[in-house]
């Protein structure tokens, strides 16, 4: 194989917001949600993750899953929705997210050429696996790593150390893939071979850790790794 990451011995993928849209969610329930949906949206998704820095910084782990929930409250509260069925709605959905349309034919392009696949998510095994199963891509990853086995989130060393620790390869094998820049840095930091998804064509947020590559989206990952 050529590629710039020729010699991967396996991608490692975050869930959401790199290979699943996390808007799939409130767009879903449009309807429902009103004229806020797309404020809503953006803001769960913000709260989501400043929550999780949070509780990383206090020391007080909780399932992504309750995180997630707590964060979609604060949400509903800030946009004045105050229907419970929203709430159930939203959290239903966010168990079968959409993957991005490139996702099905890069993972079966990899997989067809024998590179070993994986997951690497904050969201915890009871939220993961419904949703990865709902997808149908499943049968494509030899594990769906959760962060909850190391009780702390991205970006802790811990939570990175764990694909070694389930998979046997060393971080400088391992390719991977984040949407979330602070998340890529945070992996790069680590030690694995990085390459940034920049689905909304960000600035970087110049956090140590050096990125190995930037991309537009997962189509462009097979060319990165020498893969037809």
């Amino acid at each position: 194989m050529s590629g710039a990451l020729a010699g991967t011995g396996i991608c490692v993928f975050d869930a959401y917001g790199t290979l699943f849209d996390f808007n799939s969610a409130v767009a879903r329930h449009r309807a429902a949600v009103g004229p806020k949906a797309d404020a809503l949206s953006d803001l769960w998704r913000a709260k989501q993750i400043q929550y999780t820095w949070l509780r990383n910084g206090m020391g007080a782990y909780a399932k992504f899953w309750q995180v997630t929930g707590e964060a979609l409250d604060h949400c509903l509260a800030a946009h004045g929705i105050e229907d419970p069925g929203v709430r159930d709605k939203l959290l239903s959905a966010y168990l079968a997210l959409d993957p991005f349309p490139e996702v099905p034919a890069m993972l079966d392009t990899l997989k067809r050429a024998g590179m070993r696949l994986a997951i690497l998510s904050n969201g915890n095994p009871e939220m993961l696996d419904p949703m990865v199963a709902a997808s149908k891509l499943a049968d494509r990853f030899e594990a769906v790593l959760s962060v909850d086995a190391a009780k702390v989130f991205k970006p802790d060393p811990r939570a990175y150390h764990l694909v070694e620790a389930r998979c046997g390869v060393k971080p400088n094998k391992v390719c991977f893939l984040s949407s979330n820049c602070w998340d890529a840095h945070g992996a790069a930091h680590f030690g694995f071979p990085t390459v940034w998804v920049n689905r909304a064509g960000a600035p970087d947020d110049n956090l140590p850790g050096t990125l190995s590559h930037q991309i537009r989206d997962l189509s462009h990952l097979p060319a990165l790794l020498g893969v037809s």
